[in-house]
């Protein structure tokens, strides 16, 4: 069992910045297992950003260049620092965890850009 706990949402103001921790307990293999996604009102869940093979990472085109995800392995922690927030970036970020199977999430932490 994996248990991912998320935190750091809030509301900002557009052109402004928040960091995203997500903290793992359990039987966690590697951090560089998790990722981040989030999903608007009427929207479907989507990537954000994870990590890849050979400590990569990839993110939404329309994240890039704004947000940077980042981990700690010996706090089982990984970070989603977002910069220059715009108001299509409101939404329920959630922190996932897959390494084979199942896929864990975490309960998600609101962030709300207002214009």
């Amino acid at each position: 069992q994996v248990q991912l706990v998320e935190s750091g949402g809030g509301l900002v103001q557009a052109g402004g910045s928040l960091r995203l921790s997500c903290t793992a307990s359990g039987n966690i293999f590697s951090i560089n297992y998790m990722g981040w996604y989030r999903q608007a009102p009427g929207k479907q869940r989507e990537l954000v950003a994870i990590f890849t093979s050979g400590g990569y990472a990839d993110y939404a085109d329309s994240v890039k260049g704004r947000f940077t995800i980042s981990g700690d392995n010996a706090k089982n922690t990984v970070y989603l620092q977002m910069n220059s927030l715009k108001p299509e970036d409101t939404a329920v970020y959630y922190c996932r965890y897959q390494y084979r199977s199942p896929i864990y999430w975490g309960q998600g932490t609101q962030v709300t850009v207002s214009s």
